[in-house]
């Protein structure tokens, strides 16, 4: 059974999902493009010998709907000749991308694959793709679900009020986050993984000098009198400091056989170990990342004593600690050099960013495994386990 390998990962900074944002002029289309294009310079990969690009995209609306992917690789330049598809599943879109290519790859229906992600939240907005739809739902889901399922926001919050997460851990650990990624890069951890776009550089949203004092100042973010009155357990801490941002990036891992890359002459960064995916419980919605990590580990024959690096995305800090709580994780060695409150979650470039970020972090730290997942919508999550080479 052939072996499947991380050759390379890259991606483009973050930029702020806003109009003043650093990657707001730059076509979704184009973003990803860029990330493509990195790739393929940084190997020297003939990109004819590809057999797919699976792209992860969330909003696919206007410049990010049809089958975008297929526009990004032709507009990088790759020959006609390699086809593309786009998926859907939500913030773990590229992490499922990545599981779809290795899963290709170990089943010999692919030798050399790309997968990759993008979003570009000040471009196409979250929901955009939902605009005008009569019945989003159904009858058959409206039954089962009669008083109504919550945005993220408010599956955030009754996170925390059933964990017990008060404001000021949350903000603390949004701190940690920012101190992190900032301490990154100025020591350039993040050189060896970022494909500067339009002049942008660094990741635009990390945040230095902010204190619990100044994060405690904000107001809370998702509350409104009827959705207090149907939770009252919520007490309302969740806020623009302790959730992650708007983003604007791409990013792009080459996955690959063990043997084609030993032919190619390049050197694996990581072995792609073990994949699985969960659901949980809708309404609290972010929830799987904890069925997925235990699930992925008993697949992998590991413990979490056994993982040296986690890459959790930090789509709020509630989930994180809600994770930590149950997994029993060291969060010393959770998201070291920051994570999404502080870089940005780009939603379909995120899951692709998160395994960048961790294969290239393993190198950085001499670790052997690290295990990456992600809270999605509607109650799901991807968890993947790597081994650095």
């Amino acid at each position: 059974m052939p072996e499947a390998v991380i050759v390379d990962a890259v991606r483009t900074p973050i930029g702020k999902g806003r109009q003043s944002g650093a990657l707001h002029g730059v076509n979704a289309v184009d973003l990803l493009a860029h990330s493509l294009e990195a790739l393929v310079e940084r190997t020297g990969l003939d990109p004819a010998l590809v057999d797919d690009v699976i792209g992860g995209v969330v909003t696919q609306h206007g410049e990010q709907a049809a089958n975008m992917t297929r526009r990004a690789l032709l507009a990088a330049g790759f020959p006609e000749s390699v086809p593309a598809t786009t998926v859907d599943r939500q913030c773990g879109s590229s992490q499922q991308a990545v599981h779809f290519a290795a899963q290709g790859v170990i089943a010999g229906a692919y030798d050399i694959v790309v997968a990759a992600g993008v979003e570009s939240m000040g471009r196409v907005p979250m929901g955009t793709n939902l605009v005008g739809s009569a019945d989003a739902l159904g009858s058959g889901f409206a039954e089962r679900y009669p008083e109504g399922l919550v945005g993220q926001g408010v599956s955030a919050e009754l996170i925390a009020a059933r964990w017990d997460i008060s404001r000021r851990r949350m903000d603390e650990f949004a701190l940690t986050s920012h101190a992190r990624a900032a301490d990154a890069t100025r020591r350039g951890a993040f050189d060896g993984q970022l494909a500067p776009v339009n002049g942008l550089a660094a990741d635009e949203g990390i945040r230095e000098g902010g204190t619990p004092d100044t994060l405690a100042a904000l107001r809370p973010a998702y509350r409104d009198d009827a959705t207090a009155a149907r939770f009252p357990q919520i007490t309302w801490n969740v806020t623009a400091g302790n959730a992650s941002p708007l983003s604007d990036g791409s990013a792009a891992v080459l996955i690959m056989s063990a043997e084609r890359a030993a032919r190619l002459g390049l050197r694996p960064l990581a072995r792609l170990h073990s994949f699985a995916v969960a659901a949980d419980d809708p309404l609290y919605m972010l929830t799987a990342v904890i069925p997925a990590t235990r699930k992925v580990l008993d697949r992998a024959g590991l413990a979490m004593d056994d993982i040296d690096l986690f890459e959790v995305n930090e789509a709020f800090a509630s989930v994180v600690l809600a994770w930590a709580a149950e997994t029993g994780a060291d969060l010393g060695r959770v998201n070291v050099n920051g994570g999404a409150i502080a870089l940005g979650h780009p939603l379909g470039a995120s899951g692709a960013r998160l395994m960048t970020t961790l294969v290239h972090g393993l190198h950085e730290h001499g670790g052997r495994y690290g295990l990456q997942t992600m809270c999605e919508a509607g109650g799901l999550s991807n968890a993947t386990v790597v081994e650095r080479l």
